[in-house]
């Protein structure tokens, strides 16, 4: 593998930076954007069965909003549910915006990493084949050696940029559909919540 990546030049290093960055975000976001982390199972039911009690505490509040990025949302509706529906709708629209910003961090960098990693494969094979042709003009075509280095170097570079893209779009493109289920799923809980807190919905969710 040593030789491998050797064979490919100084522009390996980077492609290699770049795959190591990709996995890292890929377990990273595996990691975060879990449904059960994000998106409790039971948190209405339970948030509402504490006001109806009336156990809701600021503390209750505070753990809960910590606790996942729906219960940020929910929370923020619970404190501003006494000024009105708009208030409400607005606090929840707001803290939906923060929550979505944190879904999707780290995607705009592996979404680079997509792009870029191709290029610095194909400026490989552009070197790469420069140094054929030097040594072609140099040497003649002689010698099967030095030809074989650039021609080397070119393509393992081009696979290797590849190798590490496809997988990055592929995950960037997933992560994205991901984000988007979990924001219509936090969107129609917030929409209970509200519809529940100002007497449009029984109190059965």
């Amino acid at each position: 593998m040593f030789e491998l990546i050797k064979s490919g030049g100084w522009l390996m290093l980077p492609i290699i930076a770049c795959s190591i960055a990709a996995m890292a975000i890929c377990f990273e976001r595996l990691w975060f954007l879990k449904t059960t982390r994000v998106i409790p199972q039971g948190l209405l039911a339970e948030v509402w069965e504490l006001i109806r009690s009336g156990e809701m505490t600021p503390e209750r509040l505070r753990s809960i909003s910590e606790g996942s990025p729906l219960g940020s949302v929910i929370v923020a509706g619970v404190r501003n549910a006494r000024y009105g529906r708009e208030i409400m709708k607005d606090s929840i629209e707001e803290a939906a915006s923060h929550v979505i910003h944190e879904l999707e961090r780290y995607l705009n960098p592996l979404g680079t990493i997509a792009v870029i990693t191709p290029l610095l494969g194909l400026l490989g094979t552009v070197i790469g084949m420069i140094k054929v042709f030097t040594a072609i003009m140099i040497q003649g075509t002689g010698n099967a050696n030095v030809l074989a280095g650039g021609i080397s170097e070119a393509l393992i570079t081009t696979a290797a940029g590849l190798s590490i893209a496809i997988p990055a779009l592929v995950m960037h493109r997933y992560f994205q559909r991901r984000i988007d289920t979990l924001v219509l799923t936090m969107e129609q809980e917030a929409v209970k919540l509200v519809e529940v807190l100002h007497g449009e919905r029984d109190d059965s969710l």
